[in-house]
């Protein structure tokens, strides 16, 4: 089991941190705030089709053919950490070292966002609570966690899918 998730776990870190890579350096400097948070979804989600793999991988060739759910459902999480850290980590790298005024420049744009579709009366209360989340969101350890959250949520659901989808019970011969 651990050979398996060790290789599918590095195969979708692989994946994410490459394709996140060209993504800041090639497409970003170009793109809206909007486009990259699509981009970045989807970069996500491709790099989950390794789960969907390892646990094939497992049922087939480690487990002979068969797979219950809670089987899948753990090599799955399993898998899905590796990205998770991953990814967590490849953020506070580009935040705090590659672009350290990513962050200033975001929140911005997401400022000037709030004051033109915000009604006059609620702008101030939403100002102080954007300004609120500026401040927790600074801190390195939470946008690890949030980072390694969001690919971990995403990660969670493919692995509900895939443990579903790759389960099957051992067929006996008589």
């Amino acid at each position: 089991m651990k050979p398996t998730i060790f290789r599918y776990g590095i195969y979708a870190a692989l994946t994410i941190l490459i394709l996140s890579a060209v993504h800041v350096f090639l497409v970003m400097p170009n793109a809206s705030y909007g486009a990259s948070e699509i981009a970045g979804y989807l970069t996500m989600l491709i790099s989950m089709v390794f789960v969907f793999l390892g646990i094939r991988h497992y049922r087939n060739h480690v487990n002979n053919g068969s797979l219950r759910f809670g089987e899948g459902l753990k090599i799955g999480v399993l898998i899905v950490l590796v990205p998770a850290v991953f990814f967590g980590l490849f953020d506070i790298l580009y935040t705090e070292v590659i672009n350290p005024s990513w962050k200033d420049d975001y929140y911005n744009h997401y400022m000037e966002q709030v004051k033109s579709t915000t009604a006059p009366e609620k702008l101030d209360a939403e100002l102080k609570k954007l300004e609120s989340q500026k401040e927790m969101f600074s801190s390195p350890v939470m946008q690890f966690i949030l980072m390694a959250g969001t690919v971990f949520v995403i990660g969670f659901i493919v692995a509900i899918i895939s443990a579903l989808t790759l389960r099957r019970t051992k067929i006996e011969t008589v």
